[in-house]
């Protein structure tokens, strides 16, 4: 059990920032460790990562391969029955468009509705969704609660 008496303290001091343009004598004057001359002395400078000053950059060196599935994936929203009982009276109808205005679910959703089977549903409620796991479905079925698949 943790109490106040066996509390230590992780948190690390502060290291103190070494100022620089402050003068010759604090070792960081002059030029304030930025050298002589060229562009990384001059205020305003921003380094682009990727360019190699002529050189064929990296990322055009290395060979673009495999597949990724990031443009053609689309988010389903997913609920479970637990959420559901929380969120609903009886009577009511579960879809996208009552979750979104009970705020639950966010505004955009280009996947569609999940019902996942996680939890019991205790009222009798109507639900719309996109699609339903199988165990969803067969507590759906036992209940005799009234669902649709939306396409």
């Amino acid at each position: 059990m943790i109490t106040l008496e066996t509390l230590t303290n992780v948190s690390r001091p502060k290291k103190k920032v070494q100022r620089v343009g402050r003068g010759m004598g604090s070792g960081r004057g002059k030029t304030s460790c930025r050298g002589h001359k060229g562009d990384k002395s001059r205020s305003g400078y921003k380094r682009r990562y990727g360019k190699e000053g002529g050189q064929l950059p990296l990322y055009r060196k290395i060979p673009a391969r495999g597949f990724t599935n990031g443009l053609f994936r689309s988010v389903v929203y997913s609920i479970n029955f637990t959420m559901i009982d929380q969120y609903f009276e009886d009577g009511e109808v579960v879809s996208l468009e009552s979750l979104q205005e009970k705020g639950v679910a966010p505004r955009r959703i280009l996947g569609g509705l999940k019902i996942l089977s996680v939890g019991d549903l205790t009222k009798k409620v109507s639900i719309e969704a996109h699609f339903y796991s199988k165990q969803a479905i067969e507590k759906l079925q036992k209940k005799s609660i009234a669902y649709k698949v939306l396409s």
